[in-house]
C-alpha cells in the first residue's frame, strides 16, 4: 500500500497564508486568463508592460511574512511600550467616550469604512445623510450659515479659513494676525502655509499686542474661542473693529463649549474653524479627526473642502449629491480653492453619530458637567494656593507655577497624570468628558504635594462654571429631528442600519474605480486601530510615553524606504493632497538653501491629477502646462522645450508613473535625465504605487520626491473619502527639508503640514500589519496580478469597449481607459448613462470622464476573484447589448433603460408604466441579480438643480419641495 508524504512542517505552519487572503485571483484563475491576454505567464506578460530599464536592481528587503496571529501578537508588542496615561493637556486634544453602538456599527463596519468617496450620488445616499447631519450640527452649534463635510484637522483648517479669507474680503492687505493664545500647533501649520504665499503672519502674544495688531492693517484675524490657556474672551468689540478694515473675522472654536458659550456666529465671525475629535473619536496621538470649516453665506462658492447639498432626483424626490464640484481640483486645476481631495468623512460620520446620540440635551449635559468639574478643580486649587490665573473658563485652567512647573509635571507623570507645560513657567489643566470625580482628587494630589492637604470633594461640590452670564448661549441648537427621535440604542442601531442599507461599499461588490485603488482592507489589518494602546494617547504626550509609536513609525518608513527606493519619509501629512504639498515645500526649500529661490516653475502634464498643479500653486510655483501625445504619454520633445525655455527658473515636474493615463512610458528616465540636467528635480506623484511595488522603484529611476497614498497602495480604508495619510519620499540630499514640527520639539527648515508630529497616527497599523503579513513576495504578486487583472478586463472588453491608452504591445499597467466617446453619436448614449446602469447591476462605476472626458477608468485591483470580475464584464457586455438596441432603433435615444438609470423599486412599481423595455429588463438585466440586488434609493440626481437651489443643512421636507 503506498505511502502519502507528509507535509512540511513549514507548509503546515504556512507563514504566507495571508497573501492569498489578500490576493483575490488563485493559480488556476490565472491559468485561465493569461490566454485572454495572450500571455504564457505572469512573468511574460510583467516584462511585456514594465520597462526594463525601470525594473528593480534588487528585491525589496523586507521582512518575510508572517501570520494574521502572529503579526497582531508583534504589533500588541510594539503597542504595549506606550504609556497611557491620564491625559489633561488639552491643547486641541481630549478623552472621549465613543457609544458602543457607533464603534461597532461604524468605525468597525465594513458598509462604512470601505465605501469610496460620494461622486456617484445615488449609491451613496447613506453617507451624505450622516454628512449632512454633520454639516448641520456644525451649523448650529458655529451659529453659521453654511459648512463643509469636514476638514483633514483643526491646524488646516484654520490654514484654510486664512486663505478662503484671502479670497473673500475686499482688504489688500498681506497681513494675517494670529492671538498668541491660539493653539501652538494651529500657528505653526498656518506659518508653514503662508510664507510660500507672501502672507504676513502676525502673532499677538498679549493683549496689548493684539490691541495694536487689530489697529493696524490685516486681511483676517484668528482667535481661539477659549482660548488654548483656557480663557474665554468676549469678541464682540474685536470683531467690529476687523469689519470695519473690510477685513474677516476667523474663529477657532471648541464645539464641546458652544452648547454653553456665545456662538461665534451670533457675534457676526465671518468663518469659524476646529475639530469634531471631542465628539466621540480618541485622542489617536493625533489623528484621524475630522475638523470644520463654516463661514457667513456669501464666501460659499470659495469654501474648500466637500459639501453635501439637498438636490432632487428623477422622479421629483429629495436626494443628497455633492454640491458645487466645480471649485474642486480636477476641474478648476491650479485656480481651485484647495488642493485637498481627501476629507475625514468616517470621522465626521462618528461625530454626526455622536450628536444625534446625545441630542441636544445629551450634549449640554456632557458640557455642562464638564463645566461644573472645572469649576471644582479651580475652587479646590485656590484652597491649597493655586488659583488659576483666568476667571472665565470652561474645560481648561491655567496656573503661574514658575519654578516649581517642571516638579509638577513630573510629580504628575510619577501619579499617571499629564499636565501641560505652556510658556516654561505655566502649568495647564484641561478636563473633558472622561473625567471623573477620582481625577479631581488626583489633580488636587499633584498640586497639593507630599504631605500636603487635600480639598474634599463635597467642600467644593457647589461651584458653578466660570462662564460669565454676558458670554452664555441662550439659542436652540439641533432641533431637526434627526436629532431628537433616535432616543434609544435600538432606535440608533436602525437608523445606522437604514443608512448604511442605502449605501454601495467594497463590503457588497467590486468598486472598479481607476487611479483609487479599492483593494481589500481586511478586518486583521483594522483590529489595532481601536487597541487603547494606540486609540488613548495624546500627540503632545512626552516622548517616553510614545515609544511604541516611534517604533511603528521606524519601522513603516524605513519599509516604506525600501518599496520606493528613496532615502528618508515623514508620515506626517495627512492625505495624499498633504503629501504633495509637503512634498514640493522640500523642493523649494532645497532650491533656496543653494541661493536658488527665484527657481519656482512648476512643470506638469496635460494629464496629471489636479491636485498637482493645485499644489504646486500653493507652495507659491507657476505651473507650465506640458503636452502629452496621441498615446497619452508626456511628449518629450514639448517638455524639452520647456526646460530650454524656463531654464534656470525651473524648479520641479510632476508626474504620476504608471501614467494617469493607466501606462508605463517607456522613456520615464530620459524625462528625469532632461529635468535633472536643468537644475530641475522630479517629483513622481505616487498615487499609482500599487502598480510599482516590488517591481519598480521612483527613487531608482530618476524620481526625487514622491508621496504616497496609504489609502489605495498600502490598504487603508478609503471610509467614504477618508482618513488617509500622505507620506512624503524623498532622496539623500532632500531629507532634511522633510516636514518638522516644532510644537513637538522637531524644528526643521519646513514647517509642520499637519497638526499632529505623526499626522494620522491611528491609522498606520493598518500599513504595518498589511505590509508585515504580505511580506516582500506577497507584496510584489499583489502588484503583478493588479497588473494581470487589468489587462485581463481590457482584453475580454477589448471587442465591446476599445481601451484609449495601450503600450506597443496593446497592455495596460494596473488600470484600463475604456472609450466610450463613439457611443454618443452612434446611440446618444454617455459615459455617465452607462455608469448609472451599472447600478442596476450592482456595481458601482469605473472612474468616470476623468482623465478624458466621455471614458470610464477601471482598476480591478489584485484583491478581487475571477468570478467578480467576470461579472463585471458581463455587465458591461449586457450594457452595450442594450446600446446596441438603440442603436438599432429598438429603443428610442431618450426613453431606454440606460437613461432611466438607476432604476429604483418605486418606479418599477409604478401603475403607469409607458416605457418601451420590460419592468424586468430595468429590475433584473441578469438572471443572476435575481438572487441578490442592490436596490438604488434614488433615481438619477439632478445636478443643475442642486447647485441653483443649495440647500446644504438638514431642512424639514417642505422646505425644499417649496423651493
Amino acid at each position: 500500500m503506498p505511502t502519502t508524504a507528509l507535509p512540511s512542517l513549514t507548509e503546515l505552519e504556512n507563514p504566507q497564508e495571508f497573501i492569498a487572503r489578500h490576493i483575490g485571483i488563485s493559480a488556476d484563475d490565472e491559468a485561465r486568463m493569461l490566454p485572454v491576454i495572450g500571455s504564457a505567464s505572469r512573468a511574460e506578460l510583467i516584462d511585456g508592460i514594465v520597462p526594463a530599464a525601470i525594473r528593480r536592481s534588487a528585491p525589496m528587503r523586507l521582512p518575510a511574512a508572517v501570520t494574521e496571529t502572529d503579526a497582531l501578537a508583534e504589533l500588541r508588542t510594539i503597542a504595549q511600550k506606550n504609556q497611557v496615561l491620564r491625559s489633561f493637556i488639552g491643547q486641541g486634544y481630549y478623552g472621549t467616550h465613543t457609544p458602543g453602538v457607533i464603534l461597532r456599527n461604524i468605525l468597525e463596519n465594513p458598509a462604512w469604512y470601505t465605501a469610496y468617496t460620494p461622486y456617484q450620488a445615488e449609491i451613496s445616499q447613506g453617507r451624505m445623510e450622516a454628512l449632512l447631519n454633520f454639516q448641520t450640527m456644525v451649523c448650529d452649534l458655529t451659529g453659521m450659515a453654511i459648512a463643509n463635510a469636514s476638514m483633514l484637522d483643526e491646524a488646516t483648517a484654520a490654514a484654510e479659513a486664512m486663505t478662503l479669507a484671502k479670497r473673500s474680503v475686499k482688504s489688500k492687505s498681506q497681513t494675517f494676525v494670529v492671538a498668541g493664545d491660539c493653539h501652538p500647533q494651529t500657528i505653526e501649520v498656518i506659518q508653514t502655509r503662508a510664507a510660500p504665499l507672501g502672507i504676513t503672519v502676525l502673532l499677538a502674544d498679549s493683549r496689548e499686542a493684539w490691541d495694536a495688531a487689530l489697529d493696524g492693517d490685516c486681511f483676517a484675524v484668528l482667535a481661539q474661542y477659549p482660548a488654548t490657556s483656557g480663557r474665554i474672551d468676549d469678541l464682540r468689540a474685536d470683531v467690529a473693529k476687523v469689519h470695519a478694515k473690510d477685513a474677516a473675522f476667523i474663529v477657532a472654536a471648541d464645539l464641546l463649549a458652544l452648547t454653553m458659550i456665545t456662538p461665534p456666529g451670533e457675534f457676526e465671525a465671518d468663518i469659524v474653524c476646529g475639530t469634531t475629535q471631542r465628539f466621540g473619536m480618541p485622542m489617536c496621538n493625533g489623528g484621524p479627526h475630522a475638523a470644520f470649516l463654516a463661514c457667513r453665506d456669501a464666501y460659499k462658492r470659495s469654501l474648500p473642502g466637500r459639501l453635501v447639498g439637498v438636490s432632487v432626483d428623477a422622479h421629483g424626490a429629495p436626494a443628497y449629491r455633492l454640491a458645487l464640484q466645480t471649485r474642486e481640483q480636477h476641474i478648476r486645476r491650479e485656480k481651485a480653492t484647495s488642493n485637498i481631495c481627501t476629507a475625514q468623512v468616517l470621522p465626521a460620520v462618528i461625530a454626526s453619530m455622536y450628536a444625534v446620540y446625545h441630542g441636544p440635551a445629551g450634549l449640554t449635559r456632557i458640557a455642562q458637567r464638564v463645566a461644573r468639574y472645572t469649576a471644582i478643580l479651580a475652587s479646590g486649587l485656590a484652597q491649597i494656593g493655586h488659583a488659576p490665573r483666568e476667571t472665565a473658563t470652561f474645560d481648561t485652567l491655567s496656573f503661574h507655577t514658575g519654578d516649581q512647573t517642571d516638579a509638577l509635571a513630573a510629580r504628575a507623570r510619577a501619579l499617571g497624570a499629564n499636565l501641560r507645560v505652556y510658556g516654561g513657567d505655566w502649568l495647564c489643566v484641561s478636563l473633558d468628558e472622561t473625567t471623573t470625580r477620582a481625577d479631581i482628587e488626583l489633580l488636587w494630589r499633584i498640586f497639593a504635594g507630599d504631605g500636603g492637604a487635600v480639598p474634599t470633594f463635597a467642600d467644593h461640590e457647589g461651584a458653578t462654571p466660570r462662564i460669565p452670564d454676558t458670554l452664555r448661549r441662550t439659542s436652540a441648537f439641533l432641533t431637526h429631528p434627526v436629532f431628537n427621535t433616535h432616543k434609544s440604542e435600538t432606535a440608533m442601531l436602525r437608523y445606522i442600519r437604514s443608512l448604511s442599507d442605502k449605501d454601495l461599499a467594497l463590503d457588497r461588490s467590486m468598486i472598479p474605480l481607476g487611479s483609487c485603488t479599492m483593494k481589500l482592507n481586511a478586518t486583521s489589518e483594522m483590529i489595532p486601530i481601536t487597541w487603547p494602546e494606540f486609540a488613548n494617547i495624546h500627540p503632545f504626550a512626552p516622548a517616553d510615553q510614545l515609544q511604541g509609536y516611534a517604533q511603528l513609525d521606524a519601522q513603516l518608513r524605513a519599509w516604506l524606504c525600501e518599496a520606493t527606493g528613496y532615502a528618508g519619509i515623514s508620515l506626517q501629512p495627512n492625505a495624499g493632497s498633504q503629501g504633495e504639498y509637503a512634498g514640493l515645500l522640500a523642493i523649494k526649500a532645497f532650491h533656496a538653501s543653494r541661493g536658488e529661490s527665484h527657481r519656482n516653475v512648476c512643470l506638469i502634464p496635460s494629464s496629471a491629477h489636479g491636485t498637482n498643479p493645485a499644489s504646486a500653486q500653493m507652495v507659491g510655483m507657476q505651473v507650465v502646462v506640458t503636452a502629452c501625445d496621441a498615446q497619452g504619454n508626456v511628449d518629450i520633445d514639448d517638455l524639452q522645450r520647456a526646460c530650454a525655455k524656463h531654464g534656470d527658473r525651473l524648479a520641479a515636474i510632476m508626474i504620476t508613473y504608471p501614467s494617469t493615463h493607466g501606462v508605463f512610458e517607456t522613456r520615464v528616465k530620459e524625462l528625469c535625465e532632461i529635468v535633472h540636467s536643468h537644475g530641475g528635480r522630479v517629483y513622481v506623484d505616487g498615487a499609482n504605487m500599487n502598480a510599482l511595488v516590488g517591481v519598480a522603484a521612483p527613487g531608482e529611476f530618476g524620481g526625487d520626491v514622491s508621496h504616497l497614498n496609504l489609502h489605495k497602495t498600502f490598504c487603508i480604508p478609503h471610509g467614504g473619502g477618508g482618513p488617509g495619510v500622505g507620506p512624503v519620499c524623498v532622496v539623500e540630499d532632500l531629507v532634511p527639508f522633510l516636514p518638522g514640527h516644532a510644537t513637538a520639539g522637531h524644528g526643521a527648515p519646513v514647517g509642520a503640514v499637519s497638526a499632529a508630529p505623526l499626522g494620522n497616527a491611528a491609522v498606520l497599523p493598518i500599513s504595518w500589519m498589511y505590509v508585515r503579513m504580505m511580506g516582500p513576495r506577497g507584496l510584489q504578486t499583489a502588484t503583478e496580478t493588479a497588473i494581470l487583472s487589468a489587462n485581463y478586463i481590457s482584453a475580454r472588453l477589448r471587442d465591446h469597449y476599445p481601451t484609449l491608452y495601450a503600450s506597443a504591445n496593446g497592455h495596460v499597467a494596473h488600470e484600463c481607459i475604456l472609450d466610450l466617446r463613439p457611443l454618443k453619436d452612434s446611440s446618444g448614449v454617455t459615459a455617465e448613462d452607462v455608469a448609472k446602469r451599472l447600478i442596476d447591476y450592482g456595481f458601482h462605476a469605473p472612474t468616470l470622464s476623468f482623465p478624458v472626458p466621455g471614458t470610464l477608468m477601471v482598476e480591478p485591483t489584485e484583491s478581487e476573484p475571477l468570478a467578480e470580475l467576470d461579472r463585471f464584464v458581463e455587465a458591461m457586455i449586457a450594457i452595450r447589448g442594450e446600446i446596441r438596441r438603440i442603436e438599432e432603433g429598438v429603443w428610442p435615444r431618450d426613453d431606454n433603460p440606460l437613461k432611466h438609470a438607476p432604476h429604483t423599486a418605486a418606479s418599477l412599481l409604478a401603475s403607469d408604466w409607458s416605457h418601451p423595455y420590460a419592468r424586468e429588463l430595468g429590475a433584473y438585466p441578469l438572471a443572476a441579480l435575481k438572487g441578490s440586488k442592490y436596490w438604488s434609493p434614488v433615481g438619477r440626481v439632478d445636478n443643475v438643480y442642486g447647485d441653483r437651489n443649495l440647500f446644504c443643512n438638514c431642512l424639514p421636507i417642505d422646505a425644499y419641495e417649496a423651493a
